[in-house]
Order: structure tokens, then C-alpha cells, then sequence
């Protein structure tokens, strides 16, 4: 009898014409193309377990999943091109290895960061707009960090949970949070071990919101542990949101931001 390995996989998608990472009966989902690929593959059903799940128009540079294979004779790095050649060009797997039989890419991680990105004072190309929110202002990049310094630590983020989450604690550890200039686009980086539904935009619009507002620093961090939904700021809409990295315990090469991609990540304890 073959061994059943376990495969991990590195997935970058274009999250604008899915409904959301999670297979869906009905719907365009990035769980579902890329099962539906490795059903093709094994000539049977195969189940893909990702880190977590990314909504409707949110993209993703640095999603992991893991499935267990049965197929002999196959090195793991063949998934790759497998995978590719079946896939909608919406969807690349960016790299595939072997790991320990126990490896559980949603149980293990231990932390994931986002990143949402801007266009600030001009106007956006037009296919920009797939990826980054048009501002039609130059936000205080000083005061925006000012409230970011309290996004860290274990957190009761239900200031920022919206109608209809489904979790039963809101209290989220958060290692850091920040703005920066990348290009000529602003980006907000966060980083926690998970998130509420919606939870990266909801803080995002709220900060924009009371920058804009000029709201002080400290009235900030009232707002933050005031626990009303209504005194925050709004949702952010999903195109200019990125899953950009899951860390995990063990030592893992597979998760690190891929090199072709600029990176300036927030200095997060």
C-alpha cells in the first residue's frame, strides 16, 4: 500500500471574481478551482485545508494549505506546474514540498499579516483599482502610527467585529500594527495570530476615520476599548486587502514573503 504524504502548498490568487477562499456549492472559490485541480490530478475527490479563510475580492501573496496524497513516484515540487496547468490564471501555486505527517496549515500558524493598500492624492489606473482603494487625500502618516501603537497586545476587538460574526471571543493578540510609504502607495500592515470577520478592514477604515477627523491619540484608544461597533469608523471594501504572510512555530522557508516581491514589514514584537 502507497504512503499517504502530506504536501504543502504556497498559493498567490487574484481574489476579484471569487467568492471567498471557502468552497461554496454554488459559487467561485479559490478552495474550490484548486480542489477541483487536484481532483483531476488524483482521479478522486481531494480535500485542501488552508490557513484561513479570505472573503469575497480579498487576494492573497502568501496563502498555505495543505491536502495528503497518496500518488507514487511524484516529488512534491511537481505539484507546482501540475497544479498550474489546470488552474484558472487567477490562481498560482507558488511553491509545493513535503512535511511531517502532523502538519496542520490552519491548527499550526501562528500568526498571519495582512496588508491594505492605497492610492493617495491621484487618480488610479484603471486596473490599480483591482487592487488598492482610491484616497482622494494625503492621510497624516504620523498620526495614523500614533494609533497604531495601541493595536498590540491581547485585545477585546468587538469595537471592530461586524453584524454577524460567528466567534465566541473576540480577544485577539496582535503583535503589530503600521503604516508605510511603499512606492507611491500608503499601506496598512497588521499582524496577529487571527482575526475576526472583516475585523483588518473594519480597524483600517477606523483609523482613516478618525485621522481624518484628527481625533487624538488617546481618544483613539478609548474608542478601541470601548466595546460599541457604533463609535468606530467603517468597512473598508475588500479589493485592497492581501493575505501576505502566515508565520508558523516550526521553522518554514515555504511562508516567507517570496523575494519578487518589495517588502517593508512593521517592526512587530
Amino acid at each position: 500500500m502507497t504512503s499517504r504524504r502530506t504536501i504543502r502548498l504556497h498559493i498567490a490568487y487574484d481574489g476579484t471574481d471569487f467568492s471567498g477562499w471557502q468552497r461554496q456549492r454554488k459559487e467561485r472559490t479559490v478552495q474550490g478551482v484548486l480542489e477541483d485541480a487536484l481532483r483531476r490530478i488524483h482521479k478522486e475527490p481531494v480535500n485542501l485545508t488552508g490557513s484561513g479563510r479570505t472573503d469575497a475580492g480579498v487576494h492573497a501573496v502568501g496563502q498555505v494549505a495543505h491536502f495528503y496524497t497518496g500518488i507514487a513516484g511524484m516529488g512534491a515540487e511537481r505539484f507546482v506546474p501540475a497544479l498550474n496547468s489546470l488552474l484558472p490564471q487567477d490562481v498560482r501555486v507558488l511553491e509545493s514540498r513535503e512535511t511531517p505527517p502532523g502538519f496542520h496549515a490552519r491548527f499550526d500558524a501562528k500568526a498571519r499579516t495582512y496588508r491594505y493598500h492605497f492610492i493617495c492624492g491621484r487618480s488610479a489606473l484603471p486596473h490599480e483599482l483591482r487592487y488598492a482603494l482610491q484616497l482622494w487625500r494625503r492621510p497624516r502618516l504620523d498620526l495614523l502610527n500614533d494609533y497604531c501603537r495601541f493595536l498590540r497586545g491581547e485585545i477585546d476587538c468587538t469595537v471592530f467585529a461586524v453584524p454577524g460574526d460567528p466567534s465566541k471571543s473576540r480577544s485577539r493578540h496582535i503583535s503589530g500594527a503600521c503604516f508605510f510609504i511603499q512606492g507611491d502607495k500608503l499601506v496598512f500592515e497588521i499582524r496577529a495570530n487571527a482575526f475576526l470577520w472583516k475585523m483588518v478592514r473594519s480597524i483600517a477604515g477606523t483609523l482613516l476615520h478618525c485621522e481624518e477627523r484628527a481625533v487624538p491619540p488617546e481618544a483613539f484608544n478609548g474608542i478601541l476599548h470601548s466595546g460599541d461597533r457604533n463609535r468606530a469608523g467603517p468597512t473598508l471594501p475588500p479589493q485592497g486587502l492581501f493575505l501576505w504572510k502566515i508565520d508558523y512555530y516550526q521553522i518554514n522557508r515555504l511562508v516567507q514573503n517570496p523575494g519578487w516581491f518589495p517588502d517593508r514589514s512593521c517592526t512587530a514584537g
